[in-house]
């Protein structure tokens, strides 16, 4: 049998150059071609497993064919040494190739023995450091008794674990306290997000007695309507937050269009080319810089009444116009005694000619820190120096109302000297801005004495906020959030953030400055604490009132369940009588009479169910029918919280 030629050429013994000729080895690459065909001549080396194939993930290319064939399965040394010096068959550039990838795949398999091993290492000092740190801490238990191998295991996974969860906890809650730990949260079920605020108590003990109309505030506001929401934006309590919720954070048919570099957003009622909210950053300042309760009331309704669309801000001259004519008009009207600040006289002012329903709201901040916000603004180089302060259809003169410095601004004033002013508008600044500044003459202050002029601005405010569709706290933001949505039947898309920290919480001052503080600002204490209970007040009502819902649903839910089930449960049984009525009547004669006997205490429950939703029906027919307050069965959680209320002082 003849072998073939390049199997004759394996067994031949090598060559000697030809004299004159330099040596193979003398050319690196050479060199390394007669070596690569050497190592490919062993049995299981690289070369022969390249040989073989590429390596895994290396594929042979679109339109080339496989280097070599697959090596078919030699049955003697004879078949390895005939197929063993193919290799150096292949051209010089595809041999080229195939030790490029030889080589990567050695530097690839490399970096995962690297990285295996060193990982390895990296869990084996580990062990030991925790192992020492575990014989540190527990060495007098473990040495009670020699511990086995899976005990050690175990004792370590602990330790892992704990050290994990103190490194979630710290990163969940940074802070000392967290309310995740206290024993509220462990005690119900679901956690309630209003429950404690600020670190105040969820039950308070009540200063004042409201009725059930001042507690109970739930607006029917129509967007699609007439209805107009007015935002009373006081400095310093947090109003420029929530006047961004108002135009960022509902959830709308229409959303409000909020465009890139503009303050202002446009909110169009669904269909119509009407704004629904009257507020800085809705329709600007249209009756003037951080305008009060009285030049609202006055402007309002006549720029919502002489321009349709209300983004389009007025002039200064023309804001002077409507509020001279609307003061014209107010004088013409009998509603010019003491009395005017009533709660029918403000029904009467809610609305305008063309029959708009006006729901104002505002926010209030405790004075103290109020005070000492706007101060630290002041010193920024905050003046208000566009605030017309119009009443009666004119703003104050010079020396009605003069100013506290001399410059352009007052940049820099300390804190004495921003106290010392007694012209300085910053002091009761709330209760200023929610009363009626006409019932004591605006800022003429001969009109009459100042014990009398405080006493009717603190009960016009009072009585203004009362009235008022809606007002928050900005101590209590999440609470602020529950009782508007509530209010307006409109929800918040993301919660609302309390901030602790704030410029004034960065000002410290001793007990006296603050006392002195609280002195200028009287008014607004008394202010701040009748609303404060008003607020409190009104969010137990609501939560009260929620909670009771949810029960009555809940009971009417199990009503429900337990009559289908009962009617399932006899027409089945009836079904099987009827098929055979002799025999049972003959046979049981004690099932038949407790069969009597529930089918007639089903039919009774069905007889209460149906008079129940019977009387449900006459309610709301009467409810409907009716334009007064819930009287009979809703008045039952009012009392309940009215008697609670009375337990509680």
């Amino acid at each position: 049998m003849a072998l073939p030629a390049c199997a004759v050429r394996a067994f031949e013994p090598p060559r000697q150059p030809e004299q004159g000729a330099p040596a193979r080895t003398t050319c690196p690459r050479q060199h390394s071609r007669v070596e690569a065909e050497l190592a490919a001549s062993r049995p299981g080396s690289v070369a022969a497993s390249v040989r073989s194939g590429p390596p895994r993930g290396v594929s042979h290319g679109l339109h080339s064919r496989p280097l070599l064939d697959k090596p078919r399965k030699a049955s003697s040394s004879l078949a390895g040494a005939v197929c063993a010096p193919l290799f150096a068959l292949l051209s010089r550039g595809r041999r080229r190739r195939m030790h490029v990838l030889r080589r990567r795949w050695d530097l690839g398999s490399l970096c995962r023995v690297l990285l295996t091993r060193g990982l390895a290492a990296l869990g084996h000092s580990l062990k030991h450091v925790l192992g020492a740190i575990f014989s540190k801490i527990f060495g007098p238990l473990a040495s009670v008794g020699n511990m086995d191998e899976k005990s050690n295991k175990l004792l370590l996974a602990l330790v892992m674990l704990f050290l994990f969860a103190v490194i979630v906890l710290q990163y969940v809650c940074p802070g000392t306290e967290c309310q995740l730990l206290r024993l509220q949260a462990f005690s119900s079920p679901v956690p309630d997000p209003y429950r404690s605020e600020d670190e105040s108590s969820a039950r308070f003990v009540p200063r004042y007695n409201f009725t059930r109309g001042d507690l109970l505030r739930k607006v029917d506001f129509d967007i699609k309507g007439d209805d107009l929401i007015v935002f009373l934006h006081i400095q310093k309590t947090g109003g420029t937050t929530f006047g961004r919720h108002l135009v960022r954070n509902i959830q709308l048919e229409q959303p409000c269009e909020c465009r890139v570099g503009q303050k202002k957003c446009t909110c169009h009622r669904p269909g119509k080319r009407e704004t629904w909210l009257f507020s800085r950053f809705s329709t600007g300042w249209s009756c003037g810089l951080h305008a009060d309760w009285t030049e609202l009331t006055s402007c309002v309704p006549s720029v919502v009444d002489g321009k349709r669309d209300a983004r389009l801000r007025p002039s200064r001259w023309r804001i002077f116009q409507i509020l001279d004519a609307a003061s014209k008009d107010k004088r013409g009207s009998p509603n010019t005694n003491a009395g005017a600040n009533s709660p029918s006289s403000t029904k009467t002012r809610n609305t305008s000619k063309s029959g708009k329903n006006f729901h104002y709201i505002t926010i209030l901040r405790d004075p103290v820190s109020r005070y000492l916000s706007e101060w630290r603004h002041v010193q920024r180089g905050a003046t208000w120096k566009a605030s017309l302060h119009v009443c009666d259809g004119r703003p104050p003169t010079s020396e009605e109302l003069p100013s506290c410095y001399t410059g352009d601004d007052w940049s820099g004033c300390p804190l004495k000297e921003f106290m010392d002013c007694p012209y300085n508008l910053a002091n009761n600044r709330q209760v200023r801005m929610l009363s009626d500044l006409t019932l004591v003459g605006c800022y003429n202050l001969s009109v009459m004495p100042e014990k009398q002029r405080n006493k009717v601005l603190l009960e016009s405010a009072k009585s203004n906020l009362k009235h008022m569709a809606f007002f928050g706290l900005t101590e209590f933001q999440r609470k602020t959030q529950y009782l508007f949505e509530k209010t307006f039947n409109m929800n918040f898309i993301s919660p609302f953030t309390q901030y602790n920290t704030t410029r004034a919480s960065s000002v410290e001052i001793n007990e006296e400055i603050q006392k002195r503080i609280e002195g200028l600002n009287f008014l607004d204490m008394e202010l701040y604490s009748y609303a404060k209970d008003l607020f409190l007040q009104r969010y137990q009502f609501m939560r009260q009132k929620e909670h009771q819902e949810a029960r009555r649903k809940r009971q009417e839910q199990r009503k429900f369940l337990k009559g289908r089930l009962l009617q399932t449960h006899f027409q089945s049984q009836g079904q099987g009588q009827s098929q055979n009525p002799n025999q049972n009547q003959s046979q049981n004669p004690i099932s038949n009479a407790n069969q009597n006997l529930t089918q007639n205490l089903t039919q009774n429950l069905m007889q209460n169910l149906t008079q129940s939703s019977s009387q449900k029906e006459n309610r709301e027919s009467l409810k409907q029918n009716s334009g007064k307050e819930q009287n009979d069965n809703t008045s039952n959680g009012t009392n309940d919280y009215i008697g609670s209320v009375e337990k509680w002082r």
